[in-house]
């Protein structure tokens, strides 16, 4: 089995956040027009385009401390993004065929930061 390199891992996460980012841009689209889907909506885009542009900042950090204070930001935005989702699933705002797939990735990206976040621990 061929061993990853911490550059080839940081960049696969780079792919998949901002991937999840512009999925999420998509679902927003998806939701009705009401105040409630607007506000839910906003916070959801918010949360998870801070995410993928946090992970990114992480990658290009200058030192161990640095990339460890831009992997907590990314933990507290990859469970933020969930919670949203959440509360989108659980209004029914959406058909699960669009939230659920969305709702497993931020599920394993959230665990993958989170697993990081603690190998790091200063």
């Amino acid at each position: 089995m061929e061993r990853v390199t911490n550059v080839e891992f940081n960049e696969g996460m780079r792919v998949r956040t901002k991937k999840f980012a512009l999925d999420i841009i998509r679902l927003s689209d998806l939701l009705p027009n009401k105040t409630s889907s607007k506000v839910l909506g906003k916070q959801l885009l918010d949360s998870a385009t801070s995410l993928a542009a946090n992970f990114r900042a992480a990658c290009r950090g200058r030192s161990k401390n640095e990339f460890y204070s831009k992997i907590c930001i990314v933990v507290e935005e990859s469970d933020e993004t969930q919670f949203w989702l959440e509360m989108i699933k659980e209004s029914n705002m959406i058909s699960d065929l669009h939230i659920n797939p969305l709702l497993n990735e931020i599920a394993e990206i959230t665990a993958i930061v989170t697993s990081i976040k603690h190998k790091l621990k200063l």
